[in-house]
């Protein structure tokens, strides 16, 4: 029982830490997508609700997001809010749709360098991101650095709350370190009456219940051709971010979620968030990193998490919009300080090259473009690698027996980047009148593979030698054309294995 409130107790208190965080952030984000704060937060309460019910991995905080903020913000600028909400509700429906067709699957072809150039890439985003806070408007309305005492005073207290969040929990463990730090800074800031940036020089978060609306937009092709291309964006970004997230979390706490569940619950909740009002969104690193951290594992930090929020801009925000901007930096200065993944810099060195530059790829293109670029990007590139590698390990032995025949023994992966090295291991002028291959230690992986072992027979029968094939698949012989009667089955010894090639039903 005791066990049981301590959990309730962890996961209420880490909701109220992460609403908290996440009042700036989906200001900021509904700012940078130029729609008002509350179009922000409002997706933020919708989005981590649902999710946090339905989704696919407890603990996993979601909501407004600035990759998604940054694809929209051409859309509003063209063509208004309401296209913003049509596109939103699309691309919900295709993330169900993605989620129907059990995708989430092939999050696993995601290699380990490119998750760490994104954990590490975000961690850089995170960091970056805070520093914009130390800006102010001028006179000539351009942000201008802080200077002077403005300055010390915010840096200041950033520093004290990122000292209170690593030092806090000598003391005790009964609250967590992040909550301690915003109330202890903003008690500060209260007594002495420090004049200090607040969360309330954003915007302010007063608002009432988000009413259920029907985008005004015209309903024809035409508005299809213009929301479709940001919908599909939008859809694939939300739903790398949400799952390589989902995968992060699940390495950290040695558990796993479902992929396909928290795409339809991802897809549902930016549904219902077009309908009312909200930007959509889809997992946040930041706020999830604050949420594991704080030992909070149950769909209840994410419940609590939504509840606190819409408590704030419902009753709170006079009382929200005076937490001074510092702590919440501080807060998500000690976040990117965790996320970051600071064993990578021993692997130098101690991993291939090949990997190191895949992850610092990632990195590099998550902090300068695009999340959804970095991953797809990196996984081409390590699919790349991985064929280089594997081309050049395609190799033969050779033996020839007293009757003259002259058996080529492969081994290695046959497809289609090692297919001309394939060509090359034999010498068809110089051999004898009968020639083997043995297929056994080799595997024959695609088309490109089969017409290679169909070239190499024309060349064998057009020099007048007899070409003796053997220990291949039934899916191989189905498909060659040339060498399919050179072909010696052995129905014990040849493999069964099936070839990716659109023959093959």
């Amino acid at each position: 029982m005791n066990t049981s409130i301590t959990e309730i107790k962890t996961n209420l208190l880490s909701g109220l830490t992460v609403a908290l965080a996440m009042v700036p952030e989906a200001i900021a984000f509904a700012l940078i997508a130029q729609v008002s704060p509350l179009t922000g937060l409002y997706a933020a309460i919708l989005v981590c609700l649902i999710t946090s019910v339905f989704g696919g991995r407890p603990g996993m905080i979601s909501g407004a997001t600035g990759a998604l903020a940054v694809v929209m913000v051409a859309l509003v600028v063209e063509h208004g809010v309401d296209y913003l909400f049509a596109t939103v509700v699309l691309m919900g429906l295709l993330q169900v749709l993605f989620a129907l067709l059990r995708l989430g699957k092939f999050i696993r072809m995601v290699p380990y360098p490119v998750m760490l150039g994104f954990v590490n890439g975000l961690a850089i985003v995170i960091f970056l991101a805070q520093f914009g806070h130390f800006k102010e408007l001028g006179e000539d309305g351009i942000q201008h650095w802080m200077m002077g005492f403005p300055l010390y005073i915010m840096l200041f207290l950033t520093a004290l709350t990122v000292a209170l969040i690593y030092l806090f929990p000598l003391i005790t463990k009964a609250v967590p370190s992040s909550l301690a730090a915003i109330i202890v800074v903003s008690s500060v800031v209260a007594f002495f009456g420090l004049d200090t940036k607040t969360v309330g020089d954003l915007g302010s978060i007063a608002g009432g219940i988000p009413q259920f609306n029907i985008p005004q937009i015209d309903y024809n092709f035409a508005t299809l051709r213009v929301i479709f291309p940001y919908a599909f964006l939008l859809a694939c970004i939300g739903l790398i971010e949400s799952l390589l997230t989902l995968n992060l979390i699940d390495d950290m706490t040695d558990t796993r979620g479902r992929p396909n569940k928290e795409s339809m619950a991802q897809g549902v909740a930016n549904i219902v968030t077009g309908f009312f009002g909200g930007m959509g969104g889809c997992a946040m690193i930041g706020q999830s990193m604050i949420n594991i951290n704080n030992g909070a594992l149950k769909r209840l930090s994410g419940i609590a998490t939504a509840i606190f929020l819409a408590c704030f801009v419902l009753f709170l925000s006079q009382w929200i919009e005076l937490i001074p901007l510092a702590a919440l930096i501080g807060v998500m200065f000690v976040v990117a300080e965790k996320t970051f993944e600071w064993g990578t810099l021993r692997l130098f060195g101690k991993v291939p090259r090949e990997d190191i530059f895949v992850g610092l790829l990632v990195g590099g293109v998550t902090i300068i473009a695009d999340l959804a670029v970095a991953v797809i990007l990196g996984v081409i590139v390590s699919a790349l690698v991985f064929a280089w590698n594997h081309a050049k390990k395609i190799e033969v032995s050779t033996k020839t027996d007293k009757q003259g025949f002259k058996t080529y023994y492969l081994n290695g992966t046959l497809f289609f980047a090692s297919a001309k090295n394939f060509h090359e291991l034999f010498e068809v002028r110089k051999d004898p009148k009968d020639v083997v291959i043995d297929f056994k230690e080799s595997r024959v992986a695609d088309h490109s593979a089969i017409m290679a072992i169909d070239n190499l027979a024309a060349k064998y029968k057009a020099a007048g030698k007899k070409l003796h094939l053997v220990h291949l698949s039934p899916d191989c012989i189905d498909i060659l054309e040339t060498a399919k009667d050179m072909v010696e089955i052995n129905r014990i010894e040849d493999p069964r294995y099936h070839i990716a090639d659109d023959k093959i039903s």
